[in-house]
């Protein structure tokens, strides 16, 4: 709750435009949150500004406002040639760490930017590269990219180029710095002017991103909506210490104890996704994997599948943990304890997102204790553990070890991970469509009740 003495301001008192107020409304943005309200002042009177925020806090609209509003002010004050008024292309980027979130951005602008014929491309591997040369020659005022894909179109792509680029956005900055991006991200800055607003936002602050900041931004300001790692007051975080070889059990147990959740599940491994969906389903839960070895279109449909409700879990890698707002989701369940412990920050954040409430639950073997006690230490807490009786959880051991067995088979069948594309594709569509490998009702994981 605000404390009584704390006046919220709208977007309007903030500075913002009509017509982007109206957009804001549109979306059901009715106030700004704490790191717009933080931001927004800043960032539209044209300065570098680094946003240090929660996952789920609204970054996005705390960098696409005053992008918006600079263009619309850009059009609105330079002189009509010929009686038409400048069209500015390639006016702003945002790099992205993966290619959903630069989709999911992409819409954020193109909604917001919908009363002043903004357009947006979207540059991310996985989507035919003609297609976006195409979207390139219809000079978009927005560009979205992953680095590595943009910076081939900056490489190869005739006539393309970011010399007139007034706005550099580094969203999930801490993720773009890692090795994938950097040699891009490292490309991509020197081609660019130099003489340009940046916008650095991500939930956590590593010593590159400080590096980054000197490199790239000036006199920024600094917006902490957030302590340095932390996690929303309204999350509920529990932790069991459980013997590997019972893991799965436990698992069972508790998505068994909430049926009617949306859950999001996550794992180390990309096989690991598929082998726990093919094991969640035969025993009658509506699971759907989602990781980077699937394709583009696949990973969309699983995405899209678990928006709607079709599916209520979504079985993970930490390529989904990134920036996703996904606001139904009800649980997060660490079955693998990530080994970077910001990457818990970043996992948990898919739920108790905008003032809502969820659950984050860690199952921790005798192997992972180590990263248990980091991530701990990183959120400054002690952890409650969650309830369970062991006697009840082992009781579905045989019904588990028998859905295990069928995944082993089946993962088998496919290729595991030797497998090619196009296998990969066939068994995403088992899990896009039809029933085979489990019940898609919701009353089919009551069977489990005791």
């Amino acid at each position: 709750m605000e404390e009584e003495n704390e006046v919220v301001k709208t977007f309007a008192e903030l500075g913002v435009r009509e017509e982007l107020v109206k957009a804001c409304e549109r979306l059901g943005w009715n106030n700004p949150s704490k790191i717009q309200a933080e931001a927004l002042p800043y960032a539209l009177e044209g300065k570098d500004v680094i946003g240090l925020a929660q996952t789920g806090s609204g970054k996005t609209g705390a960098f696409a406002l005053p992008i918006l509003q600079a263009l619309l002010e850009y059009v609105n004050s330079a002189e009509p040639k010929k009686g038409r008024r400048p069209d500015p292309a390639f006016f702003a980027c945002v790099l992205s760490p993966t290619r959903e979130l630069a989709i999911q951005i992409a819409e954020q602008f193109e909604a917001l930017g919908s009363d002043i014929s903004l357009r947006c491309a979207v540059l991310v591997g996985g989507i035919d590269r003609m297609q976006q040369t195409i979207a390139l020659g219809k000079r978009p005022h927005v560009i979205v990219a992953t680095p590595g894909r943009l910076w081939d179109h900056m490489s190869d792509t005739k006539g393309f180029s970011l010399k007139t680029l007034k706005y550099l956005v580094l969203d999930e900055a801490d993720r773009l710095l890692n090795e994938d991006f950097e040699k891009s991200l490292n490309q991509i800055l020197e081609e660019i002017p130099r003489e340009r607003k940046t916008y650095l936002f991500s939930a956590t602050m590593t010593k590159k991103v400080r590096k980054l900041q000197r490199a790239c931004l000036r006199n920024p300001v600094k917006i902490e909506a957030a302590s340095k790692y932390s996690t929303v007051d309204t999350l509920k975080q529990q932790y069991r210490f459980v013997a590997a070889k019972y893991k799965d059990c436990y698992l069972v147990y508790i998505l068994t104890e909430m049926p009617d959740s949306t859950s999001m599940i996550f794992t180390r491994t990309c096989d690991g996704t598929r082998f726990m969906a093919l094991m969640l389903r035969s025993l009658g839960f509506r699971a759907i994997p989602i990781s980077g070895q699937m394709t583009q279109s696949k990973r969309l449909g699983a995405l899209n599948k678990f928006k709607a409700g079709e599916c209520n879990i979504l079985v993970c890698t930490d390529v989904a943990s990134r920036g996703l707002d996904i606001p139904s989701v009800d649980m997060v369940i660490n079955y693998d304890i990530p080994t970077n412990s910001k990457d818990y920050i970043h996992r948990v954040g898919r739920t108790a997102r905008a003032g809502r409430s969820g659950v984050g639950i860690s199952l921790v073997n005798q192997y992972e204790l180590e990263w248990y006690l980091q991530i701990e230490k990183l959120i400054g807490k002690k952890l409650p553990e969650y309830p369970a009786e062991e006697d009840e959880v082992l009781s579905l051991l045989e019904r588990v070890a028998e859905a295990k067995k069928l995944s082993a088979m089946n993962m088998k069948e496919s290729g595991g991970r030797n497998k090619r594309r196009g296998e990969d594709d066939e068994e995403s569509e088992r899990f896009l469509g039809g029933n085979k490998g489990g019940n898609k009702d919701k009353k089919s994981s009551k069977k489990f009740k005791r």
